[in-house]
């Protein structure tokens, strides 16, 4: 169905809807701009539809570009698809999520569906989603740009040049391991949960990693606590044995305690990091606050059978919908991560070089001009040039708002080379 609309090499965009109505918030929609790479998109609710219409754009500026073709495929998730259809995540969602090369998301939620029932709330729509996508592996980025250093809490010399991936293991673990409960032992309640890893559930996250790892620099640290735990043990043995497979990748291993201390001491020394459901839950939030803003960081989870979800960290923001005050950074970040990790676009574009951006004053290293980066590299000089959301405004600079801010990323993709 999705050939019909557009031949490899044809420069065309188009626009078909599905059985769920006509009206963006309740139908789902095709856009087509080269039938290539199949893009389910979410919109979702709040500040979602903004931020998610500003990523297409860039990706269909990115696909001109650099030659790459893009078949988006609209359609309903959370508070919006309890509106139209009552289930936050329908049957037709699923079926397009399923057939696609990758998902992007924007963010679920909001006020008004707060006191529906558990299992009909918004947030129920998520966790089906990946659960149908058997999303085992979150990837989650902290890249602390130069222009926004001082917004971290920390000394700008200690988190600036911060690049950091972290990969955690999403389905298993202690957060999902039998048995679990409540019990009453010699006269009181306890609690209890088990912390349980099949070696084929370390095997393939530790995959992940050093396939990640591999697209960065080369390094990769597994994070566990094996001078204590059974189940680090068998964490490490696995990482270190597949480790063999990946002589090109630099494996390091630390304890958790240490991990936690040294992403505050010094977070330069991290590249990629490999964990489990809990430690990664804990450490990926520690090292989003080396950032100062959530506005600016996106996230992956991903399988290793069909299409991973790609989204930004934040969530919808539903007091400032609508009013063009969204920062849709971290949702350009996000289709970038799915170009990279999702679509197995890093690879080098026909036209240029790009300069590998360290701010104004940085260093800076040329290398080929390729899909992903062109993406981030036009968020960085969007931040050159001193624009600013509401979230990330400071003295001196530019306040734009959601709208405006896409516009000029656009500008800054068309470019043959993006400098600072």
């Amino acid at each position: 169905m999705a050939a019909s609309l557009s031949a490899p090499g044809v420069a065309k965009c188009g626009l078909a809807r599905s059985s769920l109505g006509r009206a963006r918030m309740n139908s789902s929609r095709r856009v087509v701009c080269n039938a290539e790479h199949r893009i389910t998109l979410l919109p979702g609710d709040g500040i979602g539809p903004e931020i998610m219409d500003v990523a297409v754009n860039v990706l269909k500026e990115v696909g001109r570009v650099e030659g790459e073709s893009f078949l988006f495929t609209e359609a309903l998730i959370g508070g919006a698809a309890i509106d139209a259809t009552g289930d936050p995540y329908p049957a037709e969602t699923e079926e397009l999520c399923k057939a696609s090369d990758a998902v992007l998301l924007s963010c679920i939620g909001g006020y008004k569906w707060d006191s529906l029932p558990n299992p009909q709330r918004p947030e129920k729509g998520l966790l089906r989603l990946r659960a149908s996508l058997n999303a085992f592996a979150n990837l989650r980025p902290a890249v602390v740009l130069p222009q926004l250093a001082d917004a971290s809490t920390l000394k700008p010399e200690v988190v600036a040049g911060v690049d950091i991936l972290i990969v955690r293991e999403l389905v298993g673990g202690i957060y999902f391991g039998e048995p679990r409960g409540f019990d009453t032992r010699n006269g009181e309640r306890v609690g209890y949960n088990t912390d349980v890893y099949s070696e084929s559930e370390v095997e393939r996250i530790a995959r992940v990693g050093f396939e990640s790892a591999r697209k960065r620099r080369g390094q990769l640290c597994s994070v566990e606590k094996s001078n204590v735990l059974e189940v680090s043990q068998l964490w490490k043995e696995v990482v270190t044995r597949v480790g063999k497979d990946y002589p090109d990748v630099e494996l390091s291993h630390m304890y958790v305690d240490n991990a936690a201390m040294q992403l505050i001491r010094n977070p330069k020394a991290f590249d990629t990091i490999v964990t489990g459901n809990i430690f990664g839950d804990i450490l990926s939030d520690e090292a989003s606050m080396l950032t100062g803003s959530l506005g600016m960081l996106p996230s992956a989870s991903i399988s290793d059978k069909g299409p991973g979800v790609y989204e930004p960290v934040h969530g919808s923001a539903p007091d400032i919908a609508g009013q063009d005050k969204a920062n849709p950074l971290a949702m350009v970040l996000s289709a970038a991560m799915m170009c990279r990790y999702g679509l197995n676009l890093p690879k080098v574009g026909a036209l240029g070089m790009r300069l590998r951006v360290a701010g104004r004053q940085g260093r800076r290293e040329q290398r080929p001009l390729q899909v992903a980066d062109r993406i981030e590299a036009a968020v960085t000089a969007a931040l050159d040039a001193d624009l600013r959301t509401g979230d990330i405004m400071q003295p001196g600079k530019k306040l734009v708002g959601c709208r405006e801010m896409g516009e000029q990323l656009v500008k800054l993709l068309a470019r043959t080379s993006v400098t600072a």
